[in-house]
């Protein structure tokens, strides 16, 4: 039962994920980089650092944490978020190009499949006393390839997409498409947004041993990988506010309020992923393939989340028959991937 919760956790944080870029669509009269650091802010600032409080007992800090915690591993931690902001970056700019059902669906499948193996391969070349490379057993390595084989099929459902449609009618669904330049930054996206785990796999050590639930954890680790990739996502979008001198967005008094409020919307959903991943691994501790394949999971279920709300947002409107279901076969694929595991034990 408990691993039934774990993973309805999970997924309930990859629906919040796939679900951000909706408040996104109310923003007003902002440029694409003033919106998204001010999105970033609460997503990869404000609401990690209350997560993280979750994770300190009473009559301690999260100075002393850091502060007590091997300065490698926090500054790798924080590297690898750096890392991941360009994924992030580059994954924004791929629901540009591509759409979010077709965008997140290809970014996120890289970044599943190469965020679990990274990880323990890392650690295994820095902390070779860990063996943490014993952590990618046969199941494992099955769900990822089943995970691949579930985005793959999205994928060549995306391309059927594409040679199908007028150039008129992938303007109406997805304003900018490209597919050949929204494959290639998504594939960048995916590559880079996998640091995210490596990440977290650096820092999983990084909490009050058995003063924090296992079910925050992770949760002090997820801030510094944000805070990293907040730093890049920073830098990039205030270049870009210079270089198409959008500043004046900031001093748009009359859509404070309503961007503030939709950013904010927009980061609690984001960061929900992460704060849901963190929960529901604390309910997975009893299944160590679980536990190395949570990461994997989630991007599985923020792919199909993310193409439901692409049906919803009609992006596959005008598709044939025959491209919705390849689709669907796709979706419920890296559905079955997520119980893999659990057959294979």
């Amino acid at each position: 039962m408990e691993i039934i919760i774990g993973l309805l956790i999970i997924a309930i944080g990859a629906f919040c994920q796939s679900s951000c870029y909706v408040p996104i669509n109310k923003i007003k009269s902002w440029s694409w980089e003033s919106y998204w650091i001010i999105q970033g802010v609460f997503a990869w600032l404000v609401f990690p650092f209350l997560g993280a409080l979750l994770a300190v007992p009473s009559g301690h800090s999260l100075c002393e944490l850091f502060a007590s915690a091997s300065s490698f591993n926090v500054w790798m931690t924080i590297f690898f978020g750096v890392l991941w902001g360009v994924g992030g970056l580059t994954f924004g700019l791929s629901m540009r190009y591509l759409g979010v059902a077709l965008g997140q669906s290809i970014a996120l499948g890289t970044c599943a499949g190469l965020g679990t193996i990274m990880g323990p391969v890392l650690l295994n070349i820095f902390f070779p006393e860990l063996n943490a490379l014993e952590t990618l057993t046969f199941a494992v390595i099955m769900g990822v390839a089943v995970t691949l084989l579930g985005i793959a099929i999205i994928g060549i459902a995306g391309s059927m997409k594409a040679a199908s449609l007028t150039e008129e009618e992938k303007k109406a669904a997805v304003k900018d498409f490209n597919f050949p330049k929204g494959l290639a930054i998504a594939l960048l996206a995916g590559f880079m947004s996998g640091c995210f785990n490596v990440g977290l796999e650096f820092g999983k050590e990084i909490n009050f041993g058995e003063l924090t639930p296992d079910m925050y954890k992770t949760l002090p680790a997820t801030l510094l990988v944000t805070m990293g990739g907040f730093v890049t996502n920073a830098i990039y979008c205030f270049y870009q506010n210079q270089k198409n001198k959008t500043w004046s967005d900031y001093k748009n008094s009359a859509v404070w309020g309503n961007n503030a409020l939709f950013c904010a919307l927009a980061g609690l959903l984001w960061y929900s992923q992460f704060f849901g991943l963190s929960l529901g691994k604390g309910f997975l501790t009893e299944s160590p393939t679980l536990m190395t394949l949570a990461f994997c999971i989630l991007m599985a279920l923020n792919v199909t989340f993310s193409n439901v709300w692409g049906i919803i947002l009609k992006e596959w409107k005008g598709c044939s028959q025959k491209t919705i279901t390849v689709l669907i076969i796709g979706i419920i694929i890296l559905i079955v991937s997520t119980f893999i595991p659990e057959l294979l034990k």
